[in-house]
């Protein structure tokens, strides 16, 4: 008799790639190593994170989901796969183009909003910086913190999106210090849950250039929070406006934050690749 497989759709978000998974009525068997195995890109399906569609806790969200690392860890939060799961959730059916549906994502709820069928704008909630929160290791908040890292200081911003990242204004992106800086950065000793480094280029005060090593995943095409997070940590110094286009290495995001008080909001695209049955451990 054929082994029964675990049913997917891999997605992206320019390039960010998923696999996502329906749990809404039986939650597949996951553990760490069965992860790795379909994360990994030459025996696997291959994706930076797998997103889970779970029934809604609260009836005022239309889905819950969960995330998890290519590595097996959990992440409370990801821009891209959010517009990927309301691309998702519309084509079965579940949300119009031009309606506004709230999710449960792990770091709380958030909005989106289905522009039409591959663009997809969320709200990513408002940005937090107090260190504990974040969190970083610091005394008290601000602006810019410095990091030694093997002899060299550098100055980053930390900012969280619901996950934790450290932002690092740079004259280039491609700068090859920057390939060793991203790891080092991710499992620095002041960030206690590690943080997503990422490395800013402002092109004017309305475009950005940015390369996001995430924690958990590596180097990635895009990051919808890091994204989120280098916008607000620039914002907040009077760097940058109100709407930013960001160009990463898989595409355009624009992220537009009003400062404190308001929620921020990311709008990009979501993309189907292929489904699939995986027939692995």
């Amino acid at each position: 008799m054929a082994r029964a497989g675990l049913r997917f759709t891999k997605m992206h978000g320019l390039g960010n790639d998923f696999v996502v998974l329906d749990a809404r009525i039986q939650p597949p068997p996951l553990d760490a190593d069965r992860i790795r195995a379909m994360a990994d890109r030459h025996t696997g399906i291959g994706f930076d994170q797998l997103l889970v569609i779970e029934p809604a806790r609260d009836p005022a969200c239309l889905a819950a989901y969960s995330i998890r690392n290519a590595d097996g860890s959990f992440a409370k939060q990801c821009g891209n796969g959010a517009r990927c799961i309301g691309a998702w959730l519309h084509r079965h059916g579940i949300l119009a183009i031009g309606a506004e549906a709230k999710l449960e994502s792990p770091a709380g709820m958030i909005g989106l909003r289905l522009l039409e069928a591959g663009s997809v704008a969320v709200e990513m909630g408002e940005p937090e910086f107090d260190p504990a929160r974040v969190p970083i290791e610091a005394p008290e908040p601000a602006e810019i913190y410095p990091l030694d890292i093997d002899g060299e200081r550098v100055e980053i911003a930390a900012v969280s999106m619901g996950n934790p990242h450290a932002v690092m204004e740079v004259g280039d992106v491609r700068e090859r210090r920057i390939d060793d800086l991203g790891p080092r950065i991710t499992t620095h000793a002041r960030f206690p849950q590690g943080a997503n480094a990422g490395f800013v280029r402002i092109i004017d005060p309305g475009h950005v250039e940015l390369r996001v090593h995430e924690r958990g995943a590596g180097w990635t095409l895009a990051c919808g929070s890091g994204a989120c997070a280098a916008v607000a940590a620039l914002r907040v110094r009077g760097r940058v406006r109100d709407e930013v286009r960001v160009e990463l290495p898989g595409g355009t995001l624009t992220i537009a934050w009003a400062g404190p008080g308001h929620a921020l909001w990311m709008t990009g695209p979501a993309a189907f690749a292929f489904e699939g049955e995986w027939l692995g451990r």
